[in-house]
């Protein structure tokens, strides 16, 4: 075979293993959970005032959100804040612990 041929088809077996994580990944079924992050560990966009991964500035703050598996986000409880009652993850941003 030609280097030619061996550089496809390498390239072809990577391509298709890699097809392959991104389903697997995507069949584990992650969804983003919104104001269960704490400060610093939040995934892309938490929205205005950060600009992506990490960059969360106060612990459940609403706009940011993490990983979780598929169905356990809006039963995800958070530690009480002070006088606040415990608290559950959100499939949408909310409006709570944004700072200022």
């Amino acid at each position: 075979m030609s280097k030619v041929s061996n550089t496809l088809i390498l390239a072809s077996a990577v391509a298709t293993a890699m097809a392959g994580l991104a389903t697997t990944a995507s069949a584990a079924g992650d969804e983003k959970c919104y104001g269960i992050s704490l400060a610093g560990e939040n995934g892309c966009a938490a929205g205005p005032g950060t600009s992506c991964a990490g960059t969360s500035t106060v612990d459940y703050q609403g706009n940011a959100w993490s990983l979780v598996p598929a169905g356990t986000c809006e039963t995800t409880m958070i530690e009480a804040m002070g006088d606040s009652p415990e608290r559950k993850g959100s499939l949408t941003a909310l409006e709570r612990d944004i700072p200022a």
